[in-house]
């Protein structure tokens, strides 16, 4: 994703031709809290000492407690979605593939998105597509984090001629 710009004006309510296959965007950033780690350990009830126990973190090589690699992909959808990319477009989350934690995340980093259109083809309904993302999580030093392809089922603008 790296010889096209990124925008940071993220387009909304993207329809399925609206996609221009190579743009890229960012969203803004947001930092994860000691608080936001706990309340995702109480969600999920995984409370394994990499996120929950500092110095058993650092036992094992990191910083501090560590956040879930499940918690990175659900920011990288909210910060997604905060932007209102497919706020009303959207049909479904086709699923995740490919998906790698590459570094650790802990408390107070903040992590941004940035995401390209790298595939789109219509549906057999016609009146919808699928859309694929390459998806990346930063952090606040550029690092990325997780990195992961996205496949969303999109609307087409109502009357829209298809090619």
């Amino acid at each position: 994703m790296c010889a096209i710009p990124v925008r940071t004006q993220i387009p909304r309510d993207v329809f399925y031709e609206d996609v221009e296959i190579g743009a890229r965007y960012r969203t803004p950033a947001r930092t994860i809290s000691a608080s936001d780690i706990a309340a995702f350990c109480a969600v999920t009830g995984d409370h394994h000492p990499l996120h929950t126990d500092a110095a058993y973190a650092r036992s094992q090589g990191f910083a501090d407690v560590i956040v879930h690699g499940l918690f990175c992909l659900s920011i990288m959808e909210g910060l997604k979605t905060a932007s209102g990319l497919y706020e009303h477009t959207s049909v479904a989350s086709l699923g995740w593939d490919a998906v790698k934690f590459r570094a650790p995340v802990v408390a107070e980093d903040a992590v941004h998105v940035e995401f390209a259109f790298t595939a789109k083809r219509l549906t057999s309904r016609g009146d919808r597509g699928i859309v694929t993302e390459e998806v990346l999580l930063l952090d606040q030093t550029g690092r990325v984090v997780v990195s992961a392809t996205h496949a969303a089922l999109v609307i087409m603008r109502p009357n829209a001629n298809q090619d």
